[in-house]
């Protein structure tokens, strides 16, 4: 498996830890960057609705619920139970499951798609993920990921200001877990992840099957230090 063997960061428990404070987070009023500019830089890249969409790590499902929207016949999972909870009963999906990504519930080559928006990152084991990703695909079939940049989650501005130099202080080629705290009108997140160099996510594609079509950095275009340093990697790829 790429990568090495899998290390358990304790994700999954960590994230069903934040369940509610993420959906206060994903579901608040006002301008965010998903939907100031990160949804619809994404969905340019995800295919029309054909078969059955598979949503990888839909978190409180507000990316299932869009796809859903645009005709997709969508199967949104989450390894956190709590997660998963919310995204049933806010409903307008096909399913809802609770299941780990490394393991799915699903027979070889019955999905057309699979989305995991901003969710890779999020799981212990990338590599064994996207191998499931690969058996349970159809030839042609595609997948469109998400993930915080690894040059982002490498490093970290020294100030908020828009000049403000960008640091690399560790190791890039180690995989790490980091946390990210953010707050946002009176609202408080903790982001749990790991970072990995781009090796590894590439590695685990091609270990699976799954050839790379289009690669996409959006950028916000607000004026400030984000437009300096891509936050996010975007990336369509196809079994072969």
């Amino acid at each position: 498996m790429a990568g090495g063997p899998a290390v358990s960061y304790g994700l999954r428990e960590a994230w069903d830890a934040e369940a509610d404070a993420w959906l206060a987070w994903a579901r608040r009023p006002g301008p965010t960057t998903y939907g100031r500019f990160h949804r619809d830089a994404f969905l340019a890249i995800v295919p029309g609705p054909a078969g059955l969409t598979l949503d990888l790590g839909c978190g409180e499902g507000r990316f299932s619920r869009e796809l859903q929207s645009r005709g997709h016949r969508v199967l949104a999972l989450d390894s956190s139970r709590r997660m998963a909870r919310h995204a049933a009963r806010e409903g307008r999906v096909w399913a809802v499951v609770t299941a780990d990504a490394a393991r799915l519930p699903l027979a070889d080559a019955t999905v057309d798609l699979v989305v995991a928006f901003l969710s890779l990152h999020d799981m212990d084991d990338l590599a064994a993920a996207v191998a499931e990703v690969g058996r349970v695909l159809r030839s042609a079939g595609h997948f469109c990921l998400s993930v915080v940049h690894p040059l982002n989650s490498a490093g970290r501005f020294t100030a908020d200001r828009p000049d403000a130099p960008f640091v690399i202080e560790d190791d890039y080629f180690v995989q790490r877990p980091y946390v990210e705290e953010a707050a946002v009108e009176g609202r408080r997140m903790t982001f749990h992840s790991v970072h990995r160099p781009l090796e590894a996510l590439f590695d685990a594609l091609a270990e699976a099957g799954l050839a790379t079509e289009v690669l996409r950095e959006p950028r916000p275009h607000a004026g400030g230090r984000r437009d300096r340093l891509p936050s996010f990697l975007d990336l369509r790829a196809c079994r072969v």
